[in-house]
């Protein structure tokens, strides 16, 4: 699952847990009232609600996201015990019913009877255990459908790091693609492969590996003792492509202690550390994304046949140029603009390349002979790059983000800590594209990225947006 679907998918738990607390705490009110002193029903329904009472109710609300949260049941649904999420759902559920009786007590509410608590605890936790027991099962019906996978690498070949494999692809469900194991070559290694499991590379040329593939996730199942070094070399690595690195915890011969840890199948794993956004910022990211794209393509149709329309006539071939760009994770996707060169640009960049005026992989000449009179004009004010609204809304990009690379310019990367900036949605604008753009150098363009990657926030998102207007209206840094 895509960090931003995960947490939607928190999110919606956490505005759908306080409806189940308003439910059960209904559905336990109409369970007892005959047993209370309200004669009817409707006496029931007249009784007066004070301010207190209100009050009351909107910090059982919020204590029941704290209790939630601290039992861990708005972590990753992909990873975890089955039993033991059941386990934390009932002792949320209880200390959360325990808090309501308290709260009974010290404020003296009388429709709280111990026959109201009983009702209260057991449809509360019939609910949340149904609920998320539903979602699991949707979530289980997409991924064995092929949607929302992970690329997983395992580094080892040891039992342990089979058993592990065994476990991921036992369950498909769990939505893990093995990409294949890392490991030096040793006298067993030819067996180990004639049995299905694939050697994908050894250890010296992991990182090459994740250079050249779309790797998520990284497990870990190295002998420490005798592998420590490398183990943290390769963690080091990941960390720098931003991927997430997980441990097998049971390479240390004794149980976790962790309160991170997590287990698949009785098999614990702690995550190491992972580079992408968090929270509810991610969320209002996303949205904003999808609605001010919605609303910017609905009126900038008319502007976009015009433009189409006048690059035609400019210069013969499509309106539209759609060339690969790297992504999130290194996935490749196809990204939109108006074309702004001639037809047959890409074969001339070749006979070009020694008037290359740019630092580093990229390619840009300040008076480039393929650009189109049309071009100039779209490549100054920026509209050439409009198109790539589709893209965001589509989730391929963001309005905020590193500028998606070429796969040429991406094959060009030297360091690996350039790659980092791949572990967050390309945008249409950046701090690349207000602080001068082409007049800045490849690797201060590069750190600016780093810098948002490792800074990033919704209100540097918004003070970027800001910034891009005046930088196009200023065409500074066009190229």
């Amino acid at each position: 699952m895509t960090n931003f679907r995960r947490q939607v998918l928190n999110k919606a738990f956490m505005f759908l847990d306080p409806g189940i607390l308003a439910a059960s705490f209904l559905i336990a009110a109409i369970r007892i009232w005959h047993l209370t002193e309200f004669s009817s029903f409707a006496s029931f329904i007249s009784l007066r609600v004070k301010i207190v009472n209100i009050v009351l109710f909107l910090g059982l609300f919020y204590t029941w996201h704290v209790i939630f949260s601290a039992f861990g049941l708005y972590r990753s649904m992909r990873i975890g015990d089955r039993k033991q999420e059941a386990a934390n759902i009932l002792k949320a559920t209880s200390v959360a019913t325990i808090v309501l009786g308290v709260a009974a007590v010290l404020f003296r509410v009388r429709m709280i009877t111990p026959e109201f608590i009983a009702v209260f605890l057991v449809v509360a936790s019939s609910m949340v255990f149904f609920c998320r027991s539903i979602m699991r099962k949707f979530l289980r019906w997409m991924r064995t459908h092929g949607r929302n996978s992970r690329q997983v690498l395992i580094v080892g070949t040891n039992p342990r790091a089979v058993e592990f494999a065994h476990a991921i692809e036992g369950k498909p469900e769990l939505g893990y693609h093995l990409i294949g194991f890392v490991d030096e070559e040793w006298p067993g290694a030819q067996e180990f492969g004639s049995s299905g499991n694939a050697i994908v590379s050894d250890l010296n040329h992991f990182p090459s590996f994740l250079r050249e593939r779309i790797v998520d996730e990284v497990v870990i199942a190295l002998p420490m003792k005798s592998f420590y070094s490398k183990a943290a070399c390769m963690v080091a690595t990941c960390q720098e492509h931003g991927v997430v690195v997980r441990v097998l915890t049971t390479i240390f011969d004794h149980p976790p202690e962790r309160k991170n840890a997590r287990l698949l199948d009785e098999v614990a794993v702690a995550t190491f550390g992972s580079s992408a956004l968090e929270g509810w910022p991610l969320v209002f990211k996303r949205l904003m994304d999808i609605v001010v794209s919605s609303i910017l393509l609905v009126l900038l149709v008319p502007m976009f046949l015009i433009i189409a329309i006048l690059v035609k006539i400019d210069s013969p071939g499509p309106s539209w140029f759609i060339q690969d760009r790297v992504g999130l994770n290194k996935r490749k996707f196809r990204m939109y603009k108006f074309r702004t060169m001639l037809l047959d640009a890409e074969e001339k960049q070749v006979q070009l390349e020694g008037l290359n005026e740019a630092d580093g992989p990229i390619f840009k000449i300040k008076d480039d002979p393929r650009v189109t009179r049309v071009g100039r004009f779209l490549r100054k004010t920026s509209i050439d790059e409009l198109p790539q609204l589709l893209n965001v809304l589509k989730g391929e990009m963001s309005l905020v983000g590193p500028r998606p690379l070429n796969v040429r310019d991406y094959n060009g990367l030297d360091e690996d800590w350039l790659r980092r900036r791949f572990s967050v949605r390309p945008g249409i604008t950046c701090l690349w594209q207000v602080n001068g753009r082409s007049l800045v150098s490849f690797q201060e363009w590069m750190r600016f990225d780093i810098h948002y990657v490792d800074n990033w926030s919704f209100w540097l998102d918004l003070q970027i947006l800001a910034r891009t207007i005046p930088a196009v209206l200023r065409g500074s840094g066009a190229v």
